[in-house]
């Protein structure tokens, strides 16, 4: 039975592309407040399980529900009205813009006195981004250009933040960095976040709760030390060893 403080419950999830089936009777959940990662090899359906919840996939059976409330096959800008954003991996800022007019881009679904209060916010969270507001996004690093894009999301005072494998590419003090920044959020803004992340060791650091996919299917759920200790699985389907 789904407990009550669980904000996104996902009931036996069939979904992919077109007729591409990627998942194949998933259950999940994410509780308020938490950090839930989902791990997995190459292909498992991670990043599609997090676009199905933000309308990006089709859905051919099952359900997903937000607040106990239906949201299965909205689209994607009915979704974040309702509170969850979505950071994918690339293209997640505006190159040719500065990041004060990234910011602004990215709030302009709030009204002006919203706006105003909440960009000073936003740049003390993300320092770097305040040293930098006026200069364009192009000539930040990788992981400044992270910062930025989770910036953008904030902004718009999300009860639900969705990340899919934000520390790709970086190196590993930047991929730590975001780790963190990510744990800053959910501490200081009260969000629920939903990680998908390659990195599964220093993901499960930071995290309350993990899903294992493989094949389109929920292998296990449970706490990272439950998963850390399971040397079959670690081995496997993630190459760790407990």
């Amino acid at each position: 039975m789904v407990q009550t403080s669980s904000i996104i419950c996902v009931d036996n999830l069939t979904s992919g592309y077109g007729n591409n089936h990627i998942l194949f009777g998933v259950d999940f959940e994410a509780k308020q407040k938490e950090i839930t990662v989902i791990v997995g090899p190459n292909g498992s359906g991670k990043s599609t399980l997090l676009k199905s919840i933000f309308g990006l996939c089709n859905v051919y059976s099952g359900e997903i529900r937000y607040h106990e409330k239906n949201i299965t096959g909205l689209a994607p800008h009915e979704i974040a009205r309702k509170k969850i954003a979505y950071l994918p991996q690339v293209n997640n800022v505006f190159a040719n813009l500065t990041i004060k007019e990234n910011l602004s881009m990215a709030s302009y679904t709030l009204d002006s006195k919203t706006q105003s209060a909440r960009l000073p916010e936003i740049l003390e969270t993300f320092p770097i981004l305040k040293k930098y507001e006026k200069q364009k996004a192009d000539t930040l690093s990788g992981g400044e250009r992270q910062m930025l894009g989770m910036a953008m999301a904030l902004i718009r005072e999300p009860k639900v933040m969705l990340f899919d494998e934000p520390t790709a590419s970086l190196s590993p003090k930047l991929a730590c960095e975001v780790l963190e920044k990510i744990r800053q959020i959910r501490d200081e803004y009260n969000i629920t976040v939903i990680l998908v992340e390659q990195n599964v060791k220093r993901a499960l650091k930071i995290c309350d709760y993990v899903y294992l996919l493989a094949n389109g299917k929920g292998i296990f759920k449970g706490k990272s030390k439950e998963l850390l200790s399971h040397s079959e699985l670690g081995k496997l389907y993630l190459g760790i060893n407990p």
